[in-house]
């Protein structure tokens, strides 16, 4: 017999139906501890202070939050982090809003930018945000009715010049000067652009315009969601909360992503995803567990040092792809980086000419971006062909069908 039990009614569950599964019973969790895991786990401050969050939280009250993603490329293992905290308020029936910025990633989020962005078109926008929908999917149940996915432009464009104004007048000079990046470009004498200062303007009205309960992104993104919070104050009086989610840095403390070149992607495929988080340096292992796994805090401090990355990989590729993709990745990467031997499965790229320069070779084939970064990797030792070592970044190549080149640690590619 199967028991549906609420989590109010744990302990009466545990005594009063024998046949249950009473392990399972005693491993779910109550609708305290949930709450207390949204509140903790990842989250690195919140807005106006966690206690007021808190009460409404347990007061029964469903909220409508949002998170914004500004099209500007694909989806990566930082959206990941939200997407698992906004599972966390969906489980327990608050309304998710997905906004797709398709108008503010036209103007560029100055966050974190020395200098401004490079503009994109319209078409670029919709171009990169195409599957996004289909990604999230895995993260998040689009089936429920408690999740929406919305586009700013649908109000934003509706804007007329006095709207704008008014938007404008909420906000002083000083405070948008405040940002930490406006005062590094102050500084090196670099142009501040006004479309810059109007960003986190028009992102706030995305919170009036939704009647937003609360706001949840990174704390990369804290600036842009007060601005947000004050918005809401200057037009509806109203409570606007924000959480603030820890960020996946590097050692030196950048947010790994695109601009730093260590990205993963969440559409990489699962032999890429686990080998570029083996990679990941050992310092960043724990935060990899606490905010892109569900593995309860306690179990993480007790992994072995060994088996924690692998772990980690693990959990995420099962989590963005499957669990039978997770043991191909786990398989194919010891035979490529234990055992040292070939992958499973190589792309085969057909050359016709007989002879190439290395540097050529590399480009032509997309192993490497460019002849400067073909030359690094020779002289480095980062280039087999044929198996061998090939440091002379001036030799030229016989080409043989068969033959196997490999950059780095991880990409192999054979001629056909």
């Amino acid at each position: 017999m199967r028991c549906a039990i609420t989590d109010y009614k744990l302990y009466h569950a545990f005594l009063f139906f024998p046949t249950c599964d009473k392990f399972k019973v005693m491993k779910t969790k109550t609708y305290s501890q949930k709450i207390e895991e949204l509140l903790v786990r990842g989250v690195e401050a919140i807005y106006p202070n966690r206690q007021a969050l808190e009460k409404i939280l347990r007061s029964g009250k469903k909220l409508r939050l949002y998170n914004g993603i500004d099209p500007t490329g694909k989806l990566h293992i930082g959206h990941l982090v939200i997407f698992k905290k906004l599972r966390q308020f969906q489980n327990l029936g608050h309304m998710v809003i997905i906004l797709i910025g398709d108008f503010t990633a036209t103007i560029g989020d100055p966050t974190d930018k020395k200098a401004a962005r490079q503009p994109l078109t319209r078409e670029q926008v919709l171009k990169n945000a195409k599957n996004y929908k289909r990604q999230i999917a895995k993260f998040l149940d689009i089936k429920k009715p408690n999740i929406r996915f919305l586009r700013n432009s649908e109000w934003i464009k509706k804007l007329k010049p006095k709207d704008m104004l008014e938007l404008a007048s909420k906000f002083t000079v000083a405070r948008l000067l405040e940002r930490d990046m406006f005062q590094e470009r102050i500084k090196a004498g670099k142009d501040i652009h006004v479309h810059e200062y109007l960003y986190p303007i028009f992102q706030s009205y995305d919170s009036v315009a939704m009647n937003i309960d609360l706001e949840v992104g990174g704390t990369d993104q804290t600036f842009n969601m007060l601005a947000g919070r004050h918005l809401m104050k200057e037009m509806k009086n109203k409570e606007k909360f924000v959480m603030a989610l820890k960020l996946l840095t590097d050692p030196s403390g950048k947010k790994m992503g695109k601009t730093e070149g260590n990205v993963v992607n969440l559409d990489e495929k699962s032999e890429e995803m686990y080998g570029k988080i083996m990679a990941w340096p050992d310092s960043i292992i724990n935060l990899g567990f606490e905010l892109l796994t569900d593995l309860p805090l306690d179990q993480i401090k007790a992994i072995h040092p060994r088996e924690a990355k692998a772990k980690l990989a693990r959990q995420i590729v099962e989590t963005c792809h499957s669990t039978q993709a997770a043991i191909n990745a786990e398989k194919e990467f010891d035979q490529v980086f234990k055992e040292k031997k070939l992958p499973s499965e190589i792309s085969t790229v057909s050359i016709k000419v007989k002879e190439l320069n290395i540097l050529d070779l590399l480009t032509k084939t997309k192993l490497a971006p460019s002849r400067s970064e073909a030359k690094r990797l020779a002289e480095q030792g980062g280039v087999r062909i044929g198996g061998e070592v090939q440091r002379d970044w001036q030799k030229n190549i016989k080409i043989k069908k068969g033959m196997i080149i490999q950059v780095g640690k991880r990409k192999f590619l054979k001629i056909g």
